[in-house]
């Protein structure tokens, strides 16, 4: 299991245990967690699973594929250079506590 760590606007952190190879995308809609949507289910083709990747694991989850920073483009919020869509963050061993920061909107 790999737990991933979402940081809402408040501030108040919501634990999540993820399964080996579950995108954290599918882990936050499992858990329910607010503000993640994945209305597409992860076929990258939606954008409403937006979140940004604290500054200490940007380097550990790799970078975005071309279709990927094409669909950053079209989030509700600003993107910055931590912004993943999170369909596209496979968990693993590596990811465990893995912080991602859930924006205002999607």
């Amino acid at each position: 299991m790999t737990e991933i760590v979402y940081v809402h606007q408040s501030g108040q952190r919501q634990h999540v245990q993820a399964g080996e190879s579950e995108t954290v995308m599918h882990a936050a809609v499992s858990n329910f967690v607010d503000g993640i949507v994945g209305e597409c289910g992860g076929d990258l083709s939606c954008a409403t699973c937006h979140v940004f990747v604290d500054e200490g694991w940007a380097g550990k989850v790799g970078t975005p594929s071309p279709d990927e920073e094409a669909m950053l483009e079209a989030v509700a919020v600003e993107p910055t250079q931590f912004s993943r869509l999170s369909c596209q963050l496979k968990c693993n061993a590596n990811l465990n506590g893995l912080i991602v920061h859930v924006p205002e909107a999607q």
